[in-house]
């Protein structure tokens, strides 16, 4: 980051670390925003609210222009996420679940479809809001005790519509709302904005536990995708896979973890990222997601051949206390292994509020992934990604207010990219009031790639984001 940008950053600070916002955690939260539908509260609806805004400034990759203008480095306020979720219990076996909200708006971009140049509907502005989930669910072995009292061993639910009960690992049905680190690294979505909607697709789900064993599998109608396999003119680029699914085939997934400590919830799918001291949890897991003919490509001969998405995962969540009891001092770590096959040399590239465009006059070399934050995403190939953060013992004049302290790396190694490549990520959590109301600066760094076998440095990025949810 340059020092230029550093006024920026501290005027950004002092004012978002002026929200503040009430959530689980906090006495005063409670239940939440819950509305009985009967006097006996069996029936109800839920609603839940929650924003993300980035206060940011990030190292572009060589070669890129914003709206026009070229630049090495960029700073901006947008929103990462804003959103609103509907849980209606009207019966105690059906549910009916609705998600929406906007994703990714910036100054320049993020704006509703058809949005460009200046005015009212100028670029970037008024996005359009859209459903990430639409589902109903009926519990066909509900939890807890039967007709005669005794706990069930097992629980099973059935449920259909646009859903996030997805495979491969725990972090790919993650929660936004109480992530360790500023954000996830995405690698966990693979799918992201390709074959599905937002990391949704439609399909029918089963989840439950059988024990401390806990359960998702689903099976899906993946979106279409039609990209154009590699060629110039004639001349086609031979056995590089890109996402072209034709009539899609149905997609199946799942995952399983087992819970040894504490029971975590499942009422509904998102999996929490850091507990903020208040449970005892260690997982392991693992999962998969698998679609015949996800991909196409061209073979030596010039022909169209298809390949399976075939994708997999193995994990392991611990959230744990440590220390004095009184001081409610804790340790998170995740660590998740990934073997992703998509087809061969398969790789996608994006940037996340990705601000750059191509500069048709730089003459310089050029990033391998594109302009502005862009960066290999995922490919053909391995990823091992792990974050640790340790929450600091409570001060006694303000025991609210919470500090923790986080660090994630990730490695990914790709049959397009010769080369692994490194990324770094370092920052820290101030909890105001849990993760109802945090600030949380983070600052990453990410190689860029000139050619597959050469990184030709790493660029960086600070943000602060301020979460708020009720």
């Amino acid at each position: 980051m340059q020092r230029r940008s550093l006024p920026f950053f501290l005027i950004a600070l002092l004012s978002l670390s002026a929200l503040t916002g009430r959530g689980q955690g906090s006495p005063e939260y409670g239940s939440g925003m819950r509305f009985n539908l009967d006097p006996e509260g069996k029936k109800y609806m839920r609603l839940l609210t929650w924003a993300q805004i980035w206060a940011r400034s990030g190292q572009q990759n060589p070669g890129t222009t914003v709206n026009g203008v070229p630049t090495d480095n960029v700073s901006d306020i947008g929103a990462r996420r804003i959103r609103m979720l509907f849980q209606t219990q009207i019966s105690p076996r059906y549910m009916i679940v609705f998600h929406i909200g906007i994703n990714n708006q910036t100054f320049l971009n993020g704006g509703a479809a058809g949005t460009s140049g200046t005015g009212g509907y100028g670029q970037g502005k008024k996005p359009g809001i859209f459903f990430h989930e639409a589902y109903n669910e009926y519990a066909v072995v509900p939890a807890g005790k039967n007709a005669e009292g005794n706990p069930r061993k097992g629980s099973l639910y059935v449920g259909a519509g646009l859903h996030y009960f997805n495979g491969i690992s725990r972090m790919s049905s993650a929660s936004t709302l109480n992530f360790l680190t500023t954000d996830l690294p995405i690698i966990n979505w693979p799918l992201i904005e390709n074959s599905d909607q937002f990391a949704r697709q439609f399909g029918i789900y089963a989840k439950g536990k059988l024990g401390k064993l806990g359960y998702q599998f689903s099976m899906n109608k993946p979106f279409a995708t039609n990209l154009t396999p590699p060629a110039t003119g004639t001349v086609v680029t031979p056995n590089v896979a890109v996402d072209n699914n034709g009539i899609s085939k149905m997609a199946y997934g799942g995952y399983v973890d087992y819970q040894f400590l504490d029971q975590e919830a499942n009422v509904l799918p998102y999996r929490i990222g850091t507990y903020v001291g208040t449970k005892r949890v260690f997982n392991i897991g693992a999962g998969f997601y698998t679609q015949p003919e996800g991909t196409a490509s061209y073979n030596t001969s010039g022909q169209l051949q298809r390949h399976n998405i075939n994708l997999f995962g193995l994990d392991l969540f611990a959230d744990l206390p440590i220390g004095d009891k009184a001081k409610n001092a804790a340790l998170t770590v995740y660590s998740v292994y990934y073997n992703y096959n998509f087809g061969p040399n398969y790789l996608r590239n994006i940037g996340i509020m990705n601000l750059g465009a191509a500069d048709a006059s730089f003459t310089g070399q050029r990033a391998l992934a594109g302009p502005g934050n862009a960066r290999p995403f995922v490919g053909t190939g391995n990823i091992w990604y792990t974050q640790a953060g340790i929450l600091l013992p409570k001060a006694v004049e303000k025991p609210k207010m919470r500090v923790q302290p986080f660090a994630a790396y990730t490695y990914k190694a790709f049959d397009a990219l010769p080369k692994a490549g490194n990324y770094y990520d370092m920052g820290l959590n101030l909890y105001i009031d849990g993760h109802n109301a945090k600030i949380s600066p983070q600052y990453s760094l990410r190689p860029y790639y000139t050619d597959g076998n050469t990184i030709g440095g790493y660029k960086g990025e600070f943000i602060v984001q301020a979460q708020v949810y009720l």
